[in-house]
C-alpha cells in the first residue's frame, strides 16, 4: 500500500506507524499498513491524532518547540491544543470548527518531523486561538 507516511496515536497511547493511501478526514475508518506488511484498521473513534510524518526514525535529539519562529511566515490562523493525555500542540489550521470531529494542524516548529496532523477533537481538553 502506497501513500502517505502515518503515525497513528491512539488514545491508550499505543502507536501504529506505516502508510495508508484511504485516510479522509471524514471517513471514521482508514487502514495503515505497517513497515512488515500488516494492514491495520483504524477507527477514528480510538484515535488521540494521525500525525503524517517526514519518516519514522524522526529525529531522537531534536526537541520540540511549541513557539513560532517570528521571521517564518505562517498561513492559516494558530492555535494551541491541548489534549486529553495533557499533551500541547501549537501551529496553524485553516479547517477548525468545534463541531467537528477533527481538524488539521500545521506545526509551528518547522524541524518538527511531523508535517501535519489530523487532531480528533474529542482527543482534547481544551482548543484555543494563540
Amino acid at each position: 500500500m502506497a501513500g502517505n507516511r502515518v503515525v497513528a496515536r491512539f488514545n491508550n497511547g499505543r502507536l501504529v506507524k506505516g502508510t495508508t493511501s484511504d485516510f479522509f478526514p471524514n471517513r471514521p475508518v482508514f487502514h495503515v499498513e505497517t513497515p512488515d506488511g500488516e494492514i491495520v484498521t483504524v477507527s477514528h473513534d480510538d484515535l488521540k491524532a494521525v500525525f503524517f510524518v517526514r519518516d519514522f526514525r524522526g529525529n531522537p535529539g531534536h526537541h520540540k518547540v511549541n513557539r513560532f519562529d517570528p521571521e517564518v511566515p505562517m498561513s492559516g490562523r494558530k492555535i494551541q491544543v491541548e489534549f486529553n493525555d495533557g499533551e500541547v500542540l501549537v501551529g496553524t489550521t485553516q479547517g477548525y470548527q468545534p463541531n467537528r470531529p477533527g481538524f488539521f494542524l500545521i506545526p509551528a516548529d518547522q524541524k518538527s518531523n511531523t508535517e501535519r496532523c489530523f487532531v480528533i477533537s474529542a482527543a482534547t481538553r481544551k482548543v484555543a486561538w494563540v
